[in-house]
């Protein structure tokens, strides 16, 4: 799969944009859970009270937190709160603090003056535990109360009251009464102080940070709804602003998601546009070898499928193997960062999920191996049935090719179904895995709550979270199992576009020598198909002048249609070299060599579209006349006419609606419209009529005039007028001469005439 990514250089801005996107999209899903553990922790159980650090609070139970800090820490909360009151106050300002604050009638208050986090966080963290304390001592019930022992503990003295006179207690007595722990606090030797409040921290050591967190925002509500601010306002004011931002954050997420499996489709489509151009232009420059090597049906797969495979697969690569390493490692910081005692669930669940991809892995990746090549074998038989088709129905032989198709399906079905049923038990197995680490999130997690160590929000983001990992491991997975087609599909492609040609071109071409048009010469040319054992052609020379006809002929497999292939490059000689005007094929340009050659196959092929527009094929400049003129020749006019839509009646693929014979003279039209200086004619003329036959050849002498004419014949009466006849053999030459002489001086060719000539019919002639 790594061989291809060569092929995405035109695309690495778009690939940078989406794996911005996909960071930024990352990063907006993995702030979800937080604002919904805030919901549930601030909104709901802290009633929109995010921290300790109280907004403002009256005077009175500031001097009481304060009675409960060292010195440092005093400074640091007094520094960041100001002392507001009506007496240094505008009337103005005065009356916005009365709509928020109603007690500021009756007493002063601190309010924060700092709007730094780092500052507020660190107030937070002071003010947590002189809150706790304050409010245990304001709330004494019976399951809470401040008792005679607690004040002892804290103070050091035992039975404080009976150590005191009345003098001494009257001192420290508030409005109601009622002894004033607060004021004896403060009274106390500095020594004193500083031991009782190391003793107080010693206490809280062990206090979670959570039941803390809890005891103080308990404080800060009391004391808001002491002066007078409405609680049930600030949560819902925290909800809805948090839901906003909730409804924001999932916006752009949606945006980031859409705008990358746009640009994944544009890369990936853009991919498989220019590897499908690639490797078309590749197999155009084939030669016979390597399409023979890979084999057409396997070519058409290979274009087909193999890309579109890769194409998907780009398109999950771009959007899921690229995303999930953000929401992996994104969401593995949040979870640990949540709660690190519950990181070891995490790596469970990834162990799993690694477990059930591993097993997956195993058992999958040899039938992908061999599902590409299946597909192969069945466009093979596919082709083969509906190309012959016709031989088929006249041998009766639909039951054998039926059940030749029906074996390449079912095998063909039979790994798919495999490979779909492997891939369908994963999903219920990754959602079994999912459910089960829920549940085992929220038994540890509700023991960690119920400890104290926990909040039921911070759970709750935790589950998210660890649901966010696997799934991203699990995206991973799925694009892992698939990946080793796609990689399959990926060698498939590399293997034709990095295939070595055979007929390839020097990088300085000779020019052909206009003096010498139409020169054929073949100088001790000799031919060995690729991996055969032996020669097909053996020393061949001769010479093929301008305005004269030279003829091949020979019994079957001696080297004919092999012969004249050379002379376009179809194949490259193994020994000797062929020179056309002058200039060795191989020093030449290919595309000017075969722009001298208007060549006729020995079985016709015609393409989708017109009679007019096959027969100008070679040649899409050429006049009406030029047309006509090559149909006339090729003897075509007669049925062409007879077409209600004459030039312009269509041809279906392959030509299919024509016959063979008809197929045949449009092929040899197609070559004359070209005005070509070299016509090649491979057995071009065996599926006409002796008469056609005859009428053609006439017409092709007149035409052709200075050209020189190469043809390929099984019957003696299409070269009698030939200038030159060479007889071929087992690949070798045994005779070069005219009819007569060759019927004096050539025992082959003289064979081949009597077998299709009376005596008296080769001596008319």
């Amino acid at each position: 799969m790594t061989k291809l990514f060569k092929y995405l250089k035109q695309s690495w801005v778009a690939i940078f944009t989406i794996l911005i996107l996909l960071a930024l999209q990352a990063t907006t899903e993995l702030s979800l859970p937080t604002y919904t553990s805030n919901i549930v922790n601030v909104g709901i159980q802290q009633s929109g009270i995010e921290n300790a650090t109280i907004k403002a609070i009256r005077e009175s139970e500031m001097n009481k937190l304060t009675t409960f800090m060292n010195d440092s820490d005093k400074e640091k909360v007094l520094d960041n709160y100001k002392l507001v009151n009506k007496d240094n106050l505008s009337k103005e300002e005065f009356n916005n603090y009365k709509k928020e604050y109603p007690v500021i009638k009756k007493e002063s208050l601190y309010v924060l003056s700092t709007k730094d986090k780092d500052t507020i966080d660190k107030l937070s963290d002071i003010l947590s535990k002189p809150m706790l304390i304050v409010y245990n001592m304001e709330n004494s019930s019976e399951d809470n109360k401040i008792s005679d022992s607690m004040i002892s503990k804290m103070t050091g003295q035992n039975n404080m009251s009976a150590n005191m006179d009345k003098s001494q207690m009257a001192k420290f007595m508030d409005d109601n009464g009622d002894f004033d722990i607060f004021a004896y606090i403060n009274a106390m030797p500095k020594e004193q102080k500083k031991e009782m409040l190391s003793q107080i921290d010693e206490q809280f050591v062990n206090l979670p940070d959570a039941m803390l967190g809890q005891g103080a925002i308990k404080f800060v509500k009391a004391e808001y709804k002491a002066m007078g601010v409405d609680i049930d306002s600030i949560q819902m004011n925290y909800i809805f602003v948090t839901g906003l931002k909730m409804i924001g954050i999932t916006i752009i997420s949606v945006i980031c998601s859409i705008t990358v499996g746009f640009i994944a489709a544009r890369v990936a489509a853009t991919l498989g546009k220019n590897l499908r151009a690639m490797t078309f232009k590749k197999v155009m420059n084939f030669s016979k070898k390597e399409i023979s090597e890979f084999s057409t049906a396997s070519l058409i797969t290979r274009s087909t499928n193999d890309i579109q495979q890769i194409q998907q697969m780009m398109v999950m690569m771009l959007r899921m193997v690229f995303f999930a390493p953000f929401m992996a490692i994104g969401g593995i910081i949040k979870a640990l960062s949540t709660n690190l005692s519950m990181s070891w669930i995490i790596g469970l669940g990834v162990v799993c999920v690694f477990g059930i991809v591993l097993v997956m892995f195993t058992v999958v990746m040899p039938r992908f191996k061999i599902l590409q090549s299946l597909v192969d074998r069945l466009n093979l038989v596919t082709r083969e049935i509906l190309t012959g088709l016709g031989v088929i129905r006249a041998f009766s032989n639909e039951k054998f090719e039926e059940d030749r198709f029906d074996v390449a399906n079912k095998d063909l079905t039979k790994v798919n179904m495999f490979v779909n049923r492997m891939m369908s038990c994963m999903m219920p197995a990754m959602m079994l895995i999912m459910n089960l680490i829920s549940i085992l999130i929220v038994w540890v997690g509700a023991k960690n709550i119920d400890l104290g160590n926990m909040q039921v929000g911070d759970m709750m983001a935790f589950i998210q979270y660890t649901m966010q990992i696997v799934m991203s491991f699990l995206m991973i997975s799925m694009v892992s199992v698939m990946m080793p087609r796609a990689a399959v599909s990926a060698n498939r492609i590399d293997e034709v576009l990095t295939t070595d040609i055979s007929i390839k071109e020097v990088d300085k071409v000779e020019e052909f020598n206009d003096n010498k048009k139409g020169l054929v010469e073949f100088k001790n040319v000799s031919f060995q198909y690729p991996d055969a054992d032996e020669k097909i052609l053996h020393d061949i020379s001769f010479t093929a002048k301008p305005g004269q006809t030279t003829a091949f002929i020979g019994s079957t497999g001696s080297g004919k249609s092999t012969l004249i292939n050379l002379i376009p490059r179809f194949y490259d000689v193994t020994e000797g070299e062929i020179k056309v005007d002058g200039v060795n094929i191989k020093n030449a340009s290919i595309h000017d060599l075969r722009e001298r050659i208007g060549y006729v196959p020995q079985k016709g092929v015609l393409f989708s579209g017109t009679i007019d527009s096959n027969i100008k094929y070679g040649n899409k400049t050429a006049s009406k006349e030029v047309v006509e003129t090559a149909s006339r020749v090729a003897q075509a006019t007669e049925f062409i006419d007879s077409k209600p839509d004459r030039y312009e009646t269509p041809i279906a693929q392959g030509g299919s609606n024509v016959s063979g014979g008809q197929k045949q003279r449009l092929s040899i039209a197609r070559a004359i419209a070209k005005e070509p200086e070299i016509y090649i004619f491979d057995d071009s003329f065996s599926a006409l009529d002796f008469k056609t036959d005859a009428k053609l050849r006439r017409a092709l002498k007149e035409e052709t005039g200075d050209a020189t004419v190469l043809i390929v014949a099984q019957r003696i009466s299409t070269i009698l007028h030939a200038e030159q006849i060479v007889v071929l053999d087992q690949g070798k030459i045994v005779g070069i001469g005219n009819h007569k002489q060759l019927l004096k001086n050539c025992e082959v060719y003289k064979e081949i005439a009597l077998s299709q000539l009376s005596k008296e019919e080769l001596e008319n002639e």
